[in-house]
């Protein structure tokens, strides 16, 4: 009996096997359920027919699944392509005519950060006012700027910024210990986690986990449309909130100022910025970065329209991808199955004569 008759004979009853296995810490199945398995013998000369069509047939499903995923690999790295195209300041234009996504009418970005700071700080020193205290005897901290040395050129009317400069940036709350007491779980507020912002496609649309009264209390509930950004575990993963949340300090939200910037392309710039991230990390068993790392990161900005329409140019590519990808995993799905029922119909002895 050809040995490889066996191997395939048994991956085609793994599944029933497998639903024989017991235990409780993990399951396993014993030498008496191998030896009472009962399987279809073949004439000799047909299981040498049944193993050459199954490995004639197993030879081009193999290409064709090595074709898929090449075709999976070279849509991430056009994906990745968009995105470093579009914080650059390259991205073409819908009609692909290679012309800037820029024009002449729109407010140079550091004109616009001017007067976003100018009034952020005509802000500060009225709700000081309002609260009846002098902004004169107050201290007014500047939001960091950039450190320009050795950053690269960028287009006409862009600047480079911090993201403290434009809006508010802090690390979420989960201040009670320990960290799975029940009494914090099972309430009404979403909680979300480095897990579920690395699973999102780049805006969190569901959640696992829920906070109580006394969750919330302990915490804050970042609103719809914050930032998340990871600084534990994976670092620099990134996804706007679809809703209002709680998140541990092992994420970092940002809230854009609006009439700054658009929080979808600051999502799209961090996550080009991700492995210069990962260098600030410590080499440790666990990488971490802190708020400081983030606090000091160059960011690209582009006039507030400009944002937009790469936001708008860069989302209809990548719903074009995200269709692609779909249609690819759907059909690794079905070279597997279709793996499966050759093995079937090899030992129902409906593959050869």
């Amino acid at each position: 009996m050809p040995s490889l008759y066996i191997l395939y004979l048994l991956r085609n009853v793994a599944d029933e096997i497998a639903g024989k296995a017991t235990g409780t810490t993990f399951s396993a199945i014993s030498g008496k359920v191998l030896r009472d398995q009962v399987v279809p013998l073949a004439p000799t000369a047909e299981q040498h027919r049944i193993v050459a069509k199954i490995e004639e047939q197993f030879t081009r499903l193999d290409a064709g699944v090595v074709a898929l995923k090449r075709a999976q690999t070279n849509l991430k790295r056009y994906k990745a392509a968009v995105l470093k195209a579009a914080c650059e300041g390259k991205l073409t234009d819908p009609k692909g005519f290679q012309k800037p996504l820029g024009s002449p009418d729109d407010e140079p970005a550091s004109e616009l950060l001017k007067r976003i700071l100018v009034e952020r700080r005509a802000k500060w020193a009225a709700d000081l006012r309002a609260k009846g205290k002098d902004p004169q005897k107050a201290k007014y901290e500047e939001p960091q700027a950039p450190d320009l040395d050795e950053l690269p050129e960028l287009p006409s009317g862009w600047c480079w910024t911090t993201l403290p400069q434009l809006g508010e940036l802090a690390r979420g709350k989960s201040k009670h210990r320990p960290r799975n007491e029940p009494r914090l779980f099972g309430g009404p507020y979403p909680f979300i986690q480095t897990g579920e912002i690395r699973q999102a496609d780049g805006v969190i649309a569901r959640y696992s986990e829920t906070y109580s009264e006394f969750g919330l209390a302990q915490s804050r509930l970042w609103r719809k449309g914050a930032l998340c950004i990871t600084i534990a575990a994976n670092i620099a993963e990134t996804a706007i909130l679809g809703f209002d949340a709680c998140f541990p300090d092992s994420v970092v939200g940002f809230v854009a100022d609006e009439s700054a910037c658009d929080v979808r392309f600051v999502e799209f710039f961090i996550r080009t910025a991700k492995e210069d991230l990962k260098r600030y990390a410590p080499a440790t068993a666990q990488k971490n970065i802190n708020l400081d790392t983030l606090q000091k990161l160059a960011v690209p900005l582009p006039p507030l329209a400009e944002q937009r329409r790469i936001v708008a140019e860069v989302e209809r590519r990548l719903s074009v991808v995200q269709e692609l990808d779909a249609t690819l995993t759907a059909n690794l799905a079905r070279a597997e199955r279709l793996r499966q029922s050759i093995l079937k119909r090899a030992f129902e002895g409906k593959l050869v004569p």
